[in-house]
């Protein structure tokens, strides 16, 4: 699983995802991307699941970027618990993606099998996503 060795605070607060992607929202590696077109948190477990959904289809061939990391840690309390007592403890990471941002990359194959892998991945995303191709392509 993808989490920080380590972090200044334990504890984060929740933020807000208005806006859209500066950084991170062009296809930099690969030749194909995966884009966000909402935003949202991707936990730790989602990234892992589309990272194997990817690589089994792509049968070992090419390779895989990641552009996300769950760098943001969300808190839970105990089920049942009393109003007050401070925040929960840290449960699970996420990553905080805007519109535009790139989730994955992929490099070293064909078009087709891009789209069927990035089929794949988007059923395990909680958010809306899209395949983008690098401006400069030239595969058939």
């Amino acid at each position: 699983m993808l989490l920080p060795k380590r972090v200044k605070y334990r504890k984060a607060q929740r933020g807000r995802m208005r806006g859209i992607a500066s950084r991170g929202a062009t296809v930099a590696f690969g030749d194909f991307g995966l884009k966000a077109l909402e935003p949202g948190w991707i936990t730790q477990r989602q990234i892992e699941a589309s990272r194997v959904a990817l690589t089994r289809l792509m049968k070992r061939e090419g390779k895989v970027w990641i552009r996300i990391f769950p760098d943001k840690p969300v808190t839970k309390k105990a089920a049942e618990t009393r109003m007050g007592s401070g925040k929960g403890v840290p449960e699970f990471w996420v990553a905080v993606v805007r519109p535009g941002t790139i989730l994955f990359e992929l490099g070293g194959i064909n078009k087709k099998v891009a789209e069927e892998a990035f089929h794949l991945a988007m059923h395990k995303l909680p958010i809306k996503t899209k395949m983008v191709v690098r401006p400069m392509y030239e595969g058939a």
